[in-house]
C-alpha cells in the first residue's frame, strides 16, 4: 500500500511540473493582449488589402483586436529583421510576400535568416504573374510573343517594379528558359511600369495577376500566359504556360503569415488553424479569389516545405539574374 501511495505521489509530481508547459503550448487563452500584424508595404497595396481581410476576421473569433503595423522599406527586410527580433507568444505575427524568400539570396547581408529565423503558420493565397503585352503588338500567343522577341534582341523590353523583384527575376528566368535577350526596365513599383506598358514604352510585364486584371478586363492588355500549375477561377481563359508551351514555369506572389521561431509548437499550430478557419469563410475565400488569388491556406508543415522550395527556386534564378544588393 505504501509503495502505491509512492508511486502516485510520483505521478502527481510529474503532472504537476509538465502542467505548465503543456498549458503554455496549448495556451487556451490566447490572444491575452492586443495582437500586431507587421506588413512589409505601405497601406493600400495588394499585401496590405489581404492582411485587412484575415484581420477583420480575426477580431472577432479571437475577441481581442489585432492591429496592423504598417513596415515597408527595404524589400520588406526592415520589417522582417524586427519580426525576428521580437517576443513569440503569439502577440506578433507577420503577413509576407515572396519578397521575403528572394531576399534570403539577394541581399548579402541580413540581420535574420528568412528561413531559420521565423515559424511558418499558413501560406493563405497564391497570386500568380501573368505575361501581358501592349496589344499595338499584335500578339496573342506564347509562340507569337517568343518569335518576336527573338526576331529584336536586345530591344524588346520588360517593365517590372525594380530590380531583385519577382517580376524582374521571372522575366530573367524566361530568357533564361527560351534563350531570348528582353531588356528589362526597372521602375519604382507597379504603377510606373504599367503606365509605361499601356503608354508603349515598354512591350510586355510580368506581373502580378490582381495589379493588371482590370487592364486585362478592359482590352487595355493582352494577357498571354499564366505562370501557375493551374488556370486560375477569376480569368479562366487564360491559359498556363504549360498550356502554351512552356513547361515548369512558375512564379506568383504569395500571402503567408509568419511568427518569430520562438513560437511554441502547440501555439503555432492553434494559430494556423484560426486563421484558415478565417479564411475557409464564403466571403473571405470569395475575396481572395476576386484577387486573382489561389487560396492555399495550408497547415504550418507544409508552408515550410514551401518556403523552402521557393527559396532554392529564387536562388538560382538570382545567380542568372546576377542581382544582388549590399
Amino acid at each position: 500500500m505504501q509503495h502505491i501511495t509512492r508511486r502516485l505521489a510520483l505521478h502527481g509530481a510529474l503532472a504537476a511540473a509538465l502542467a505548465p508547459n503543456l498549458a503554455s503550448a496549448q495556451n487556451p487563452t490566447f490572444p491575452t493582449d492586443n495582437v500586431r500584424l507587421v506588413v512589409p508595404y505601405a497601406a493600400g497595396g495588394a499585401t496590405d488589402i489581404v492582411a485587412r481581410a484575415v484581420t477583420d476576421k480575426l477580431n472577432v473569433r479571437w475577441d481581442k483586436p489585432v492591429v496592423i503595423d504598417n513596415k515597408p522599406g527595404a524589400g520588406t527586410t526592415l520589417a522582417a529583421a524586427q519580426v525576428a527580433r521580437g517576443p513569440g507568444d503569439g502577440h506578433l505575427l507577420y503577413m509576407t510576400t515572396s519578397a521575403h524568400t528572394i531576399s534570403a539570396n539577394l541581399y548579402k547581408k541580413l540581420d535574420y535568416d528568412p528561413l531559420k529565423s521565423f515559424a511558418p503558420l499558413t501560406l493563405i493565397a497564391k497570386v500568380p504573374l501573368v505575361l501581358v503585352v501592349r496589344p499595338s503588338l499584335n500578339i496573342k500567343t506564347l509562340a507569337e510573343f517568343t518569335s518576336y522577341v527573338r526576331a529584336h534582341p536586345d530591344k524588346a523590353a520588360y517593365a517590372s517594379p525594380g530590380n531583385g523583384t519577382a517580376q524582374h527575376l521571372t522575366g530573367e528566368m524566361f530568357n533564361t528558359a527560351m534563350k531570348t535577350h528582353m531588356v528589362h526596365v526597372p521602375y519604382r513599383g507597379d504603377a510606373p511600369a504599367i503606365t509605361d506598358l499601356l503608354g508603349g514604352s515598354v512591350d510586355a510585364m510580368f506581373a502580378t495577376l490582381t495589379v493588371v486584371l482590370p487592364h486585362i478586363a478592359s482590352g487595355k492588355l493582352q494577357a498571354i500566359a499564366l505562370a501557375n500549375g493551374s488556370r486560375v477561377e477569376k480569368v479562366p481563359n487564360i491559359p498556363t504556360f504549360a498550356e502554351a508551351g512552356l513547361k515548369n514555369f512558375e512564379a506568383a506572389t504569395w500571402f503567408g503569415v509568419l511568427a518569430p521561431a520562438s513560437l511554441p509548437k502547440g501555439l503555432r499550430e492553434r494559430i494556423s488553424q484560426d486563421i484558415r478557419a478565417v479564411v475557409e469563410q464564403p466571403d473571405l475565400r470569395a475575396k481572395l479569389i476576386e484577387l486573382g488569388g489561389e487560396v492555399i491556406s495550408n497547415s504550418p508543415a507544409d508552408f515550410e516545405v514551401f518556403m523552402q522550395a521557393e527559396s532554392q527556386k529564387w536562388r538560382d534564378i538570382v545567380k542568372l539574374s546576377g542581382a544582388v544588393i549590399d
